[in-house]
């Protein structure tokens, strides 16, 4: 163990965790009338909901993509390969068609919430157990069915928007982008306590990152049950993508941002590092990025065009880097 470099990466957390603290202050204070008590609860009851929201799903995306990322041996590359933010918008699309936007389906935001999570994991878990039996727990072969699957949900996707009512159809397009502008706080309990259940699942398997990352050979000379715990693994990340999908939407390159910053500031292959090093940076993009949207541009772009911008010129970047090394 090199414990020099260790404790330098304790340090660089520690700094990365006060950053997160002091943006989670501006995000809370920034633009609040202290001065008045009723103004002042009332910013209160909104925003510390939104800011728990964005804890959990920087939380969320951070560990399931450097988890992601370490099973399948690379690092650009994200869990949206596996269909789930075109399964979150299929969902979606197809309640509003053959309920209607006006039914309790489309209204309710507990259910929705409960049938987005629901089938996503239902969904993920069928298909990828499925899929690992009939490839001979082939991740590879894995992430091509699941970048398949990705066209085949947005095919019907489309498919059902051109038939669709034109003013559904408008409706509609407000929840197929994330957004933290209409935070639902009753569902916050109920995703903590599913994220919780899978890491108290998943704990001896995420013991074990360090040692799969090493190989599967070597990883079964050391006693690992090397199948069984990717099988276990990819399916905890497909539930922690479910959930973050499910509460804000899809976010598709925060998970390539957030987990290559932590590798490349961290340099390391603790795992316990890297998941603490992207959901930290997850937390500041999302509290940052809300900063920007809510006071710079009042709410009239979502954070998610933001992360999407600079997430694809960032993976244009790592292609970049990653050629010439």
């Amino acid at each position: 163990m090199n414990t020099a470099a260790y404790r330098a990466n304790m340090r660089k957390l520690v700094i990365l965790a006060v950053l997160v603290l002091i943006a989670a202050v501006l995000y809370m204070v920034v633009d609040v009338r202290f001065d008045n008590q009723k103004l002042l609860v009332y910013s209160m009851r909104i925003r510390v909901p939104k800011l728990i929201v964005m804890l959990i799903t920087a939380f969320a995306i951070g560990g399931a993509s450097i988890v992601f990322q370490s099973i399948i041996n690379n690092t650009i590359v994200t869990p949206c390969l596996l269909g789930m933010n075109s399964l979150y918008t299929l969902i979606h699309t197809a309640v509003v068609f053959v309920a209607g936007w006006g039914s309790v389906l489309a209204t309710n935001a507990n259910l929705s919430f409960a049938i987005d999570l629901v089938l996503m994991g239902l969904t993920a878990t069928v298909i990828y157990s499925y899929l690992f039996k009939k490839t001979n727990h082939n991740v590879l072969y894995v992430l091509l069915i699941g970048t398949v699957l990705t066209s085949f949900f947005s095919s019907i996707q489309t498919t059902l928007t051109r038939v669709m009512d034109p003013n559904e159809y408008d409706a509609l397009l407000t929840t197929l982008v994330a957004s933290f502008s209409n935070v639902n706080s009753e569902i916050i309990i109920f995703s903590l306590a599913i994220l919780a259940a899978v890491i108290f699942v998943l704990r001896k398997d995420l013991a074990l990152l360090d040692v799969l990352t090493l190989g599967k050979d070597q990883a079964i000379n050391l006693g690992v049950d090397y199948d069984s715990s990717i099988r276990r693994l990819l399916l905890g990340v497909t539930l922690f993508i479910a959930v973050a999908t499910a509460m804000v939407g899809p976010i598709s390159f925060l998970g390539l941002i957030i987990a290559n910053l932590a590798r490349q500031l961290l340099k390391t292959y603790r795992h316990s590092q890297l998941i603490l090093g992207s959901a930290l940076f997850g937390m500041a993009v999302l509290m940052g990025g809300q900063l920007i949207v809510e006071h710079v541009f009042t709410y009239s772009i979502p954070v998610s065009v933001f992360i999407t911008v600079g997430g694809g010129i960032y993976f244009l970047y790592l292609l970049l880097t990653n050629r010439r090394a």
